[in-house]
């Protein structure tokens, strides 16, 4: 039999081009004001601790979702909408920041990026009492991405220089940071978005 694939689906596509070298010899200072907009959208706290007021949204919608499905057994569509957009959202400027795509990231369009995953029959798919245990649970996977992120910032700055040079994104470097991306949003999704109850594989597949 083959195995049941995971319900949350990642991937980028590969720029099979030329990259800007300009844009990436300066990433760090392009990618400024989309990830300004980021931090807008998930709320900036401005003040001291005593008078902190927040300015922009609130990110994912976590609390929310865990009480609506311990005590209504409901995950309303469009908490499922923002939190899928959001993360898509999130997705194009990491890609963006990491090399993998010199176009500017979209508010709103794909790109290529593709982050997928199902709207969740929560008395069906879902334990009530699941999203009070999740973020413990994956605790091992938080320690491997840890690890991950580190061994994918010296593969960034490797491309970095490939790109610089070539005009290219090496693709075995390019693939692994992929894998990373994607294991991270299994996780995310798992343990915060609450979307499934099947737990993350140890996987870059």
């Amino acid at each position: 039999m083959q195995p049941v694939p995971y319900p949350v689906e990642f991937s980028v596509e590969y720029p099979d081009r030329k990259l800007n070298r300009l844009t990436t010899f300066f990433r760090l200072f392009t990618v400024i004001p989309i990830a300004l907009l980021v931090t807008l959208i998930e709320g900036l706290q401005l003040g001291g601790y005593e008078n902190a007021y927040y300015v922009g949204g609130g990110a994912l919608l976590i609390a929310p979702v865990v009480v609506m499905i311990l005590f209504r057994q409901k995950y309303p569509r469009w908490w499922f909408d923002w939190n899928l957009e959001l993360m898509r959202f999130q997705n194009r400027v990491g890609v963006y920041l990491f090399l993998m795509d010199d176009r500017y990231p979209s508010t709103d369009e794909k790109q290529s990026v593709h982050l997928d995953f199902p709207y969740p029959d929560v008395e069906r798919d879902l334990g009530r009492w699941m999203p009070l245990v999740k973020w413990l649970l994956a605790i091992p996977h938080y320690v491997m991405l840890f690890a991950l992120y580190i061994a994918v910032f010296f593969a960034v700055v490797f491309a970095w220089f490939a790109i610089v040079f070539t005009g290219r994104y090496p693709r075995s470097l390019f693939d692994f940071v992929e894998s990373v991306f994607r294991w991270q949003n299994r996780v995310v999704a798992y343990a915060f978005t609450l979307v499934t109850d099947r737990y993350p594989p140890f996987s870059f597949k």
